[in-house]
């Protein structure tokens, strides 16, 4: 089993912001972090689960991934975004990434579980930090997914 802990942040909405992610597996610890120059707090939350799952060397495994962001753990526990995916995003904001998440869920065997972001969940405190320390790095790169929907008015 591996574990997925993730967060994202932006401050302003949209304004610069990142994600942080630690991946378990048994006593191993990795983490990932990245920022960008214009986004939002869902795109991170979003990004840092795909990340995530995406840092895994071998498919299929078995996953749990735990996140404080209700838009992403109720849009997959709920079928939300399969419904979505065959209206092909119609409406929806992230098509870009949500499209992305499902091509990598789909290798897994992935389990969802919220927990209460702020909460003193050491793992997930430790995500919010790497995900806020991300945004504030100088010279971000561009989120080109969201700039590119914001300049067609899609955000």
């Amino acid at each position: 089993m591996v574990y997925i802990y993730t967060d994202g942040a932006s401050s302003g909405n949209p304004g610069p912001g990142g994600y942080g992610v630690v991946l378990v597996h048994g006593d191993r610890q990795k983490e990932l972090a990245a920022g960008f120059r214009r986004t939002t707090n869902n795109r991170m939350e979003l990004l840092a689960v795909i990340v995530g799952l995406e840092a895994l060397k071998k498919a299929p495994l078995e996953v749990t991934v735990v996140s404080d962001s209700k838009y992403v753990v109720d849009s997959v526990s709920k079928g939300w975004v399969f419904g979505w995916e065959k209206k092909q995003f119609q409406g929806k904001k992230n098509p870009d990434l949500w499209q992305r998440f499902l091509k990598i869920y789909r290798q897994h065997h992935v389990k969802l579980q919220w927990v209460k972001g702020h909460n003193n969940h050491p793992l997930n405190e430790r995500c919010d930090r790497l995900a806020v320390a991300a945004g504030k790095v100088p010279n971000l790169p561009p989120d080109s997914g969201y700039e590119k929907l914001e300049k067609m008015g899609l955000t």
